[in-house]
């Protein structure tokens, strides 16, 4: 089998799980679904696109870890985070959001080929922060999601009209219970990440940190969870304010690693 055609499959897989998520939604029955066997499909995809992040990412003898293939490796993290966590939490509105993106990521790669090969893979440190870095990323993509669902919900009561793909979702203090708890452990994570990523820095270059903008937007963005955190741990933050927060940490997060590979890789040729 070709590898345009398990390209093709994952994406017929990934949009027709959309589809049918979707579905059930508008019916008000996705998380019924979500925690039968029909929940469990989404491995399917998901292994065929960590099939091809394998193939990419290791195709030029070392680490690849293009702006493309940082993506869809995002992607494919947060798809699997999600389908462990939906064993304990409600997360079947998320699916219907989520499934469409991962098709798109798994295509990335095919569409945008590239190499840029990492030399330092192998070093302790910088597979550590590799990793904790991608995790990061995957978590705080399900934070950004979610407390954009949340704020749906909450503008959609205050019209007293809730639209039918919002009506199977669990009540908004249980989704900011799980929002709280995806973004705590998605700051545990980004802290390991500037920590290793100093390490990793001191280890190749002789200091802990090279303070360019990506490690700026990378200690603002850390800053801004750690407030918000600190904020509903002492002063009850909640509603538009754990919103409007978590999108601004999203947003700077996406600056200092994803805006940094952007304009390096697309738009500089570097």
């Amino acid at each position: 089998m070709s590898n345009l055609t398990v390209y093709l499959i994952t994406l017929i897989v990934y949009s027709a799980l959309s589809v049918f998520f979707l579905r059930a939604q508008l019916a008000g029955n996705a998380e019924k679904l979500n925690r039968g066997l029909l929940g469990n499909a989404v491995l399917l995809p998901l292994a065929l696109h960590g099939y091809l992040l394998y193939d990419n990412l290791w195709s030029a003898g070392a680490l690849n870890l293009g702006l493309m293939h940082a993506l869809s490796l995002i992607l494919w993290l947060t798809i699997l985070v999600y389908w462990l966590a939906h064993f304990f939490y409600p997360l079947a509105s998320l699916k219907t959001l989520v499934l469409p993106l991962a098709g798109v990521g798994a295509m990335l790669p095919f569409i945008f080929p590239g190499a840029r090969v990492m030399p330092q893979a192998g070093s302790w440190a910088f597979d550590a922060h590799v990793l904790a870095a991608m995790l990061a990323y995957s978590l705080f993509t399900i934070a950004a999601l979610h407390a954009g669902l949340m704020s749906l919900v909450e503008n959609s009561l205050h019209r007293a009209r809730l639209p039918a793909l919002l009506r199977d979702l669990p009540p908004l203090l249980t989704m900011e219970i799980l929002l709280f708890r995806i973004i705590a452990a998605g700051f545990v994570l980004l802290t390991l990440t500037l920590i290793s990523g100093g390490v990793f820095s001191e280890q190749i270059f002789g200091r802990a940190w090279q303070f360019n903008h990506k490690v700026l937007f990378g200690f603002i963005s850390w800053a801004v969870f750690g407030v918000l955190l600190a904020g509903h741990h002492f002063y009850g933050w909640r509603g538009r304010t754990a919103v409007s927060w978590t999108m601004s940490g999203f947003a700077l997060l996406v600056l200092a690693y994803i805006g940094s590979k952007f304009v390096l890789e697309v738009i500089l040729h570097r």
